[in-house]
């Protein structure tokens, strides 16, 4: 018997960025997953599961860490009119073909930017072939989880938008380890506190 939760009523994810957020109904699942990946974890087990095949338009039904839907990240990166994620509409939703899994809703930091460029991955430069405007402090960005994790451990990762990131992030770090970098933590509490109090309902019932 498959049980799921009554939707809540959706809030904006407030960002600081030039952006038109789209009022989307935010769903409710009953398991959420905040187990890490393993070191050794294949790719390719990742890239099988739940993608969001045909999603390149929209976020469509795609899930965040906390379990409901999949909020917008950002739509008009910088005031250039680009909008982020790996399909550039605005949202951290991934795929098939999205191999770095850029599903981390971040808010970059100058310090961020530079840690990023000291291990190889400049984020400052715009690269128009990409649609990649370049990034500066203050924008908001779909980064790769493992970029997010490689700087997690080195001290200099970003703020986040726990509501904005997608749900594959957990493949490679655990929600209570993103939770103390969510910009959105009193929302994200509030959800998961009203998750757990359905369950306990819905187990009494049961």
């Amino acid at each position: 018997m498959s049980l799921r939760l009554f939707p809540r009523r959706n809030h904006a994810l407030v960002l600081s960025c030039v952006s038109s957020l789209a009022s989307n109904q935010r769903g409710q699942r009953w398991a959420l997953s905040s187990s890490p990946r393993k070191p050794g974890d294949s790719d390719e087990q990742d890239e099988n599961e739940n993608d969001d095949e045909g999603l390149s338009r929209g976020a469509g039904q795609s899930i965040n860490v906390l379990g409901t839907h999949l909020q917008p990240c950002c739509t008009n990166v910088g005031g250039s009119g680009i909008g982020t994620g790996f399909y550039r509409n605005g949202y951290c939703s991934t795929g098939p073909d999205d191999l770095g899994r850029h599903t981390v809703c971040v808010k970059v930091t100058e310090d961020f930017l530079q840690f990023s460029q000291s291990v190889g991955n400049d984020l400052s430069t715009p690269a128009p072939q990409w649609s990649f405007p370049g990034l500066k402090e203050g924008d908001i960005w779909c980064l790769c989880a493992q970029r997010w994790v490689q700087a997690y451990q080195a001290k200099k990762a970003p703020r986040l938008f726990l509501q904005g990131t997608h749900e594959k992030t957990l493949n490679y770090i655990s929600l209570e380890q993103l939770l103390p970098y969510a910009l959105d933590q009193d929302e994200a509490q509030e959800v998961l506190q009203k998750l757990n109090q359905q369950r306990a309902k819905l187990e009494k019932l049961l």
